[in-house]
């Protein structure tokens, strides 16, 4: 149990330095966790009237596009210009269906204004929510659909780690995790095949719970895999974590588990 600890401790300081230093986009200077945990107790307060798109300068809007495209994992799910997903609308003339408020809600808390959306709110800073939403309000004119009023109340969300597999994971990793989801297609690299013994068992549970829970960059993998942190609870990545190792069969490595020798 020390061993396990003073791994997962480990990962935990790697991760924090490189979130200090900016490495994954959200660090600690105005845009950490704490600042994100800020954010979460605002956006219940937040009102669909509060948001007004910036203008945007030609270079603004490039960026509010790469980050869209190369840093962030909404085109995992949607599409834009014809790259990405097909789990979830096009976002290349969300502005003729939403209005600009309802965008910028559903970046920032998609699962209170979606009850039940699989969308998770993405870890960034909120001046990179209202460039990406301002970019988004341009794509399109005229969208109608308001944000619905937040509903504060946290809703008790169980189900089993297949339940949880079966409606979060299995669109780009399979049923049965071998990588062939109908959405695998879509992706710029294949997505993990969970029922690859051979590989999963190189992989010590922290990394399966890590990249669940803050996605495919924290692990030097593809942006596309979004992070879940925000949509499950630790108790429900710990189901998923299960059953990923009932999908390959096997366990992680010795030294990553109690009593595993070096």
């Amino acid at each position: 149990m020390t061993r396990y600890l003073r791994a997962r401790a480990s990962v935990c300081v790697v991760a924090t330095v490189a979130a200090g230093l900016g490495l994954f986009g959200f660090g600690f200077a105005g845009s950490g966790f704490e600042h994100d945990r800020i954010d979460r107790a605002a956006a219940l307060r937040t009102t669909a009237t509060q948001f007004e798109p910036r203008d945007l300068t030609v270079y603004s809007a490039d960026k509010a596009r790469r980050l869209i495209r190369d840093h962030y994992a909404c085109l995992g799910c949607h599409q834009l210009d014809g790259e990405g997903g097909s789990l979830a609308p096009d976002l290349s003339t969300v502005g003729s269906r939403l209005t600009p408020d309802a965008i910028y809600l559903m970046i920032r808390q998609p699962e209170m204004q979606v009850p039940g959306t699989v969308m998770p709110a993405q870890l960034m800073t909120n001046d990179r929510r209202v460039l990406i939403a301002s970019f988004l309000a341009t794509r399109g004119s005229g969208g109608t659909r308001a944000a619905p009023v937040i509903d504060p109340t946290p809703r008790a969300e169980g189900g089993t780690g297949g339940e949880l597999y079966a409606r979060f994971c299995s669109s780009c990793h399979g049923v049965n995790g071998n990588g062939d989801g109908f959405n695998a297609e879509s992706l710029p690299v294949p997505p993990t095949a969970h029922s690859d013994s051979a590989y999963m068992s190189t992989r010590p549970d922290d990394t399966i719970y890590d990249g669940i829970h803050a996605g495919g960059r924290i692990l030097g993998r593809n942006h596309r895999m979004p992070a879940f942190g925000r949509r499950l609870s630790p108790g429900q990545i710990r189901s998923l974590v299960r059953y990923i190792r009932e999908l390959c069969d096997c366990t992680g490595p010795a030294w990553s588990r109690d009593g595993g020798a070096r």
